[in-house]
């Protein structure tokens, strides 16, 4: 599959205290029904695949050698697959909506591109109701990838923050004060590669938190975290929703979508198979099939 690399970031809380963000939107009830946030209409990307199947067939009639596996792709034709399919959503501010569904099912590329990592072939993508082309997304849409490690490039924990960005005293203070409001203050001069998981995960929300994204796309935001850091991550997503962001959370963890759900959106082969309120587990589990 031919996708432009993705940048990412996000985290967790251990008894935060909230941000003062500079978010352009009000805060809204997570009940609430403020005005979409998010509005998404035939949304569509193709990508080019190696056709395994052909390339296994011509491999049995090849006279010369066994080339391996290598040799047989080199060989094999491409196909065209549509990944996302005339996809249409919308979302209000403050909701958080549990995104599932079956594997290379799509959910990861819709993440990529709603974040402007991923150029659409069709559709669009309003934010606060303005249509945003894939480089104006990028970071007013936010997506968390699932691998941490690869997501983090700053030599300390604050210098995580500034990435990018000129370190002016304003900038420097905006980023203490979000890595109080983390629970991270006090890690600030560590290098990333030292924290645990939990704490990756707090601080790559607080570079979301640091550009002021109103959509944050979360990739699998409990794999690899125990009990106590998996509770710590649904309290943080919570806390951003209460500010009127919207948070999409891609998931297979029952107990974190259930804790902090409105609703389940469904991909199936690349659509919305089903998009409705969660109220418990077994309306989840039964999505996920």
């Amino acid at each position: 599959m031919e996708e432009k690399p993705a940048i990412a970031h996000e985290a967790v809380d251990h008894g935060a205290q909230p941000v003062h963000h500079h978010h352009s939107h009000a805060a809204t009830s997570r009940h609430g029904h403020g005005h979409h946030l998010l509005t998404v209409e035939d949304l569509s990307v193709s990508f080019l695949m190696y056709d395994e199947e052909a390339a296994a067939t011509r491999a049995q009639g090849d006279s010369r050698a066994d080339r391996g596996r290598l040799g047989r792709y080199l060989d094999a034709p491409q196909r065209e697959v549509e990944v996302i399919r005339s996809l249409s959503l919308s979302v209000h501010e403050g909701e958080i909506v549990a995104v599932v569904g079956p594997n290379a099912t799509g959910k990861s590329t819709l993440g990529k591109l709603l974040a402007g990592l991923v150029k659409e072939d069709g559709g669009t993508v309003r934010v606060e109701g303005k249509k945003l082309a894939s480089g104006r997304r990028r970071g007013r849409i936010w997506y968390i990838m699932q691998d941490l490690d690869s997501q983090l490039f700053g030599e300390s924990v604050r210098d995580e923050l500034l990435c990018g960005q000129k370190a002016t005293p304003e900038r420097t203070a905006r980023a203490d004060e979000v890595l109080d409001a983390l629970g991270l203050g006090a890690l600030a001069d560590r290098h990333p590669a030292t924290l645990s998981g939990g704490q990756k995960q707090r601080l790559a929300l607080g570079v979301a938190l640091m550009h002021d994204a109103s959509v944050i796309v979360l990739d699998e935001p409990t794999s690899g975290l125990d009990g106590k850091s998996m509770r710590s991550v649904g309290r943080q997503i919570e806390k951003l929703a209460h500010e009127g962001r919207v948070i999409l959370m891609i998931t297979h963890d029952v107990e974190c979508a259930v804790a902090t759900r409105d609703r389940v959106l469904h991909l199936r082969d690349g659509r919305v198979a089903q998009d409705v309120p969660l109220r418990d587990a077994e309306e989840l589990l039964a999505a996920m099939r």
